[in-house]
């Protein structure tokens, strides 16, 4: 590997002296990052996109388009329910066998499950039986999501220089507004080339298709770095390997909880400005979708550079202080939020891109902010748990809470759960910094 060096200091390796110990480069363990994590969010918006648009007339035709697409909702929260499931099990896996088969298992179950769904027939060919399927393909991709961890981020941000970790640490969110991209823009594509018919019956399968070839190369991009000695010999030095987890609970609990709620902001703007969207203007606009979809990809670049904008604003003021001035900023967003969704295509053009724009600032150093509460040894563990949390808390209900809201109440209500959001990050920091500052002065 080109980019290893060696060092003069010792460690122990399987309990034998190795001599020397080889040092990853920070950015060849980015790489590894980026390629994981575009991956699994491509896979992530290529169903969050056709639950939106497709699993309400293909798997509940039988309700109307607004009960149906609330019901494809909540299937797609299921992978949410499940990951910290998946979590648990594929550390045991990990403990039991090694870092690299507990990886192969969980992409081939995600890789599995995409596929099952690419072939999945509809209600109008098996019934019940295809809902019950999609639940199950669903749930099976958030247990293979929960034990896709493999720790590089954590590595990632042990590994650089303490100036740079703002820049860094948004590396591995790049992958959230590519994979968005890519899949907006092929369901944009599809949905425009193809006739309504040709797309509800056969070509909103492709991106599936797409996702699981991807997921293929993916495995094995990333495989290629965590089998090697130099990695796993880093993983042990740095002490990242899973500890029980009812013991991480009993010591490092309320910095589970806390970490999950700062991310809260971020995670809830995630899926109001992505897949909300496009059941609203399905359901309650005239817009054409495919020109809504590139209109998202539009914003989706701008997300692209608010990521990369976090890293050098927070190597300036503070990954910490960074995430509490996004939330503030999404806070104030949620009060123009209602207004700008009904104010006419132009209003709606800005609430998407200044949205995707916040999202990007936001998201950037919305993973791992506060994971040096945990400490050596349970921050491997930890920030797995810590991140299935916020995703279950803070994402997995946000586009059918969204919607509920917006049909029933008014399009504000929607700017208010936005806005709950912003406060419980800000609470969770507040409570983070009293936290830290009891420690310091009982030391």
């Amino acid at each position: 590997m080109s980019s290893i060096t060696a060092s003069s200091s010792t460690v122990s390796v399987h309990g034998q002296d190795a001599g020397v110990h080889a040092q990853v480069a920070p950015g060849e363990i980015a790489v590894g990052v980026i390629i994981g994590r575009t991956s699994e969010y491509f896979d992530f918006f290529v169903y969050g996109i056709a639950s939106a648009l497709v699993f309400p007339k293909v798997f509940f035709p039988f309700a109307e388009p607004l009960q149906a697409t609330l019901m494809s909702f909540a299937v797609f929260a299921l992978a949410f329910i499940f990951r910290p499931l998946g979590t648990i099990l594929f550390l045991w896996i990990q403990d039991r066998w090694s870092r690299g088969t507990k990886l192969t298992v969980a992409l081939f179950l995600l890789g599995t499950s995409t596929a099952g769904m690419a072939f999945l027939p509809g209600y109008e060919t098996l019934g019940a039986t295809a809902i019950l399927l999609l639940a199950l393909f669903r749930s099976s991709q958030g247990v293979a999501l929960g034990g896709s961890w493999d720790g590089l981020p954590s590595l990632l941000a042990l590994n650089t220089p303490k100036h740079r970790r703002g820049w860094y640490a948004m590396l591995g969110q790049l992958g959230a507004p590519v994979g968005f991209i890519v899949a907006a823009s092929l369901f944009a594509f599809l949905y425009s080339s193809l006739s309504n018919a040709d797309f509800y019956d056969w070509g909103w399968r492709y991106p599936f298709f797409a996702a699981m070839a991807i997921n293929v190369v993916a495995l094995f991009s990333r495989l290629r770095l965590v089998v090697t000695h130099e990695y796993e010999q880093q993983m042990e030095q740095r002490d990242l390997d899973p500890v029980p987890v009812a013991e991480l609970f009993r010591e490092k609990g309320r910095h589970v909880v806390i970490g999950a709620f700062a991310a809260l902001a971020s995670y809830a703007m995630f899926h109001i400005v992505t897949i909300f969207p496009i059941s609203w203007a399905q359901l309650f606009t005239g817009q054409t979708i495919s020109r809504f979809l590139m209109l998202q990809v539009a914003g989706g670049f701008l997300a692209i550079g608010g990521v990369l904008a976090s890293g050098l604003i927070a190597d300036r003021l503070g990954r910490v202080q960074t995430l509490a001035s996004t939330a503030v900023a999404i806070g104030v967003f949620s009060g123009f939020a209602p207004t700008l969704l009904n104010g006419g295509p132009v209003a709606q053009q800005v609430f998407l891109l200044l949205g995707f724009l916040l999202l990007g600032l936001s998201y950037g150093q919305a993973s791992g902010a506060v994971t040096r509460n945990f400490g050596a040894r349970y921050r491997y563990t930890g920030a797995a748990l810590t991140t299935d949390l916020a995703w279950l808390i803070g994402a997995a209900f946000a586009p059918l809470v969204a919607l509920y809201l917006c049909a029933n109440f008014g399009l504000p209500y929607v700017g208010l759960y936005l806005l709950s959001g912003a406060v419980a990050t800000l609470a969770a920091l507040g409570v983070n910094r009293w936290l830290r500052q009891r420690e310091a002065t009982a030391v």
